[in-house]
């Protein structure tokens, strides 16, 4: 059955894939401007745009232009970036991992601070936990990620100067051996600990805020489903029974909370990406954030379209990831 759901969920990421593409191909092929003279820059002749015109099926219709870039990306052939003149697939190895590294370190913050804070605020609801957990969320949900940057940089590297500006590393550092592309992860493998220090240090500030505003949605999430499952019968039952407090929390109340909770989880990584766009320009964070709005702004339309699909594949999948959990969280939940 689980081995079923899996297959069909992958089989309707093609035809997502395939819509997306279409809907992202001619919305860029809409917005007004010429790519080819960009290229070429201001002053280049007609003749020159023309060669850049026809090297690059600029000439051809936009049907047409359609059917080759699906027969490229069929075989993971995202074409040339108009912006920086190498293929595009190079450039989303280049630049996805930072983004990943950037939003798995969020994500893991979000969820490790979000859950146990939505616990303590159901649990103490109306004391001062519960208030502090407000104020996250309604904060957190309030404040636009790019003025949380903004502040954030100017308090904790222009005024006091704990963090740096920006970057995965000092400018001119070396990066550690790639192994998995992380450099985190890189350096501890490695056993580069200047390096790992160097990297948890431009990682920590542009981590925290792009997890704020997932945090508070977190948050607010658990906080609804413990006060709903704490008012249940069977919890009364328990306590009856003399089940500690903890035991009755742990054991019995937060596993059937996090259904709610793990559905927003799974939303949650879409919206680290969306809010990673603006962090990464922020912070200098060489991302695909980064990447894909030089794209946007040059009518880069193959790294555009490359950079729209990869961060759908990676929404896609976390959300077949969060309906398999479905199944160990609630042995009740069958997929038919």
């Amino acid at each position: 059955m689980l081995v079923r759901m899996i297959v069909r969920r992958l089989i309707f990421l093609v035809f997502v894939l395939f819509g997306l593409s279409v809907l992202t191909f001619g919305l860029s092929h809409i917005v007004p401007g010429d790519p080819a003279r960009l290229m070429a820059g201001p002053r280049a002749s007609k003749a020159a745009v023309a060669k850049i015109r026809e090297k690059y099926g600029l000439n051809d219709p936009v049907p047409i232009q359609y059917i080759h870039y699906v027969q490229g990306v069929a075989r993971l052939d995202f074409g040339d970036s108009f912006t920086s003149r190498r293929p595009v697939r190079d450039d989303l190895q280049r630049y996805l991992p930072a983004t990943l590294e950037l939003g798995l370190v969020a994500f893991i913050i979000s969820t490790a601070v979000g859950v146990p804070l939505g616990v303590l605020s159901a649990v103490r609801r109306d004391q001062w936990p519960d208030h502090v957990a407000r104020f996250v969320s309604i904060s957190g949900l309030a404040l636009p990620v790019f003025w949380l940057a903004i502040m954030a940089q100017f308090l904790f590297f222009g005024k006091l100067g704990w963090m740096p500006d920006g970057g995965r590393l000092p400018i001119g550092y070396p990066p550690p051996p790639t192994i998995t592309t992380l450099y985190t992860v890189d350096a501890l493998l490695a056993r580069q600990w200047d390096t790992f220090l160097l990297a948890v240090k431009h990682l920590a500030l542009p981590a925290l805020v792009l997890a704020y505003g997932s945090l508070a949605t977190i948050t607010r999430m658990v906080r609804g489903g413990m006060l709903e499952v704490l008012n249940q019968d069977y919890i009364r039952t328990a306590r009856a029974k003399g089940i500690g407090q903890r035991s009755v929390i742990t054991g019995h109340a937060l596993k059937n909370a996090l259904l709610p909770a793990v559905t927003s989880l799974g939303l949650q990584v879409g919206l680290l990406l969306s809010g990673a766009f603006l962090v990464e320009i922020v912070f200098s964070w060489p991302g695909i954030g980064r990447y894909a709005v030089e794209a946007i702004q040059r009518l880069d339309y193959n790294a555009t379209m490359a950079t729209t699909l990869a961060i759908a594949v990676v929404f896609v999948l976390m959300n077949l990831v969060v309906d398999i959990l479905y199944l160990f969280l609630d042995p009740r939940i069958s997929y038919t």
